[in-house]
């Protein structure tokens, strides 16, 4: 046998009290259907809760530890429809949010911040992912949100530019290109051998490269997918790389930077990505909450 909300208040009146009419007056009732709850509570958990006669009422040792539940279950109770509520407004509730790993290097530190400002309720997950990863996570709902490069497929998912930066190039400490001045053009590092990006797991700092430097085949050493990798390449002498900026703050001892000569000055881009049909409420508040967000430089 079940027992009701209406009985668990109806007991915990009465163990605060210690007394029917008292109890009673405080729930706005009267004592006979007051005992009637409490004699239907006792019945459906199976053991006496309250020792009562003409002169006093007391818990029984059963009593004492159901208490103790009862008020949690009522507090459990009274605040799940504002939990709802909450959930429902996207003000509560979960965002996934898949990144990538250069997106890390200051741009979601920012961006966790401000979502802790706006939405202090809302937790968040996340996976790092690269973006074609974060695409197909999106696509199964195992993420909601992506931090991302472009392109995408504009029809399914929507997009917003988050972050702009240059284009570095890493070498080792005292390469001649760290000294030739504040830009290096494509054509000084043309003959140079290359740490590379991969055309599969790293397709969009792979084509974005091979759009401002003519790289000869024969000159890539290794190709890999994330840029932490590529900066160890870089300092154990295996070549030169490409990076986006904020890759620097990483400080690898061996490592320098200089900035790429390109026609646009910032051609590294980053994107919130999201999928237009998603059913997560908690999404359109943190788009609202990111809606003119700009991560420090």
């Amino acid at each position: 046998m079940a027992f009701t909300l209406e009985q668990l208040r109806g007991f915990v009146a009465v163990a605060d009290e210690l007394h029917f009419g008292r109890a009673a007056a405080r729930l706005k009732m009267t004592q006979p259907p007051l005992s009637r709850q409490i004699q239907k509570l006792e019945r459906a958990v199976g053991a006496q809760l309250l020792v009562r006669d003409n002169r006093r009422v007391a818990l029984t040792a059963a009593g004492r530890v159901f208490l103790a539940q009862a008020r949690r279950l009522l507090v459990l109770a009274d605040a799940a429809p504002e939990q709802a509520r909450r959930v429902s407004s996207g003000s509560s509730g979960l965002i996934r949010v898949g990144f990538t790993a250069a997106s890390a290097y200051g741009v979601l530190g920012a961006l966790l911040d401000r979502l802790s400002d706006e939405l202090p309720d809302l937790d968040v997950d996340l996976v790092e992912m690269v973006t074609r990863e974060q695409v197909a996570g999106l696509l199964d709902e195992e993420v909601d949100l992506g931090l991302a490069r472009p392109p995408f497929d504009r029809a399914t998912f929507g997009s917003r530019l988050l972050h702009r930066e240059a284009l570095l190039i890493a070498a080792p400490t005292g390469h001649r290109l760290l000294g030739a001045g504040p830009l290096v053009t494509a054509a000084d590092v043309a003959s140079e051998p290359v740490v590379m990006h991969s055309p599969t797991k790293a397709r969009y700092f792979h084509d974005l490269v091979v759009g401002a430097v003519p790289i000869a085949r024969g000159n890539t050493v290794h190709a890999v997918s994330q840029v932490l990798t590529m900066l160890w390449l870089v300092a154990a002498g295996r070549g030169i790389a490409f990076v986006p900026e904020s890759a620097a703050r990483l400080s690898i001892e061996g490592v320098g930077f200089v900035r790429l000569a390109t026609a646009v000055p910032e051609p590294v881009e980053l994107h919130l990505l999201w999928l237009r049909a998603s059913a997560n409420p908690a999404l359109w508040r943190v788009l609202d909450a990111l809606e003119d967000h700009a991560p420090p430089p």
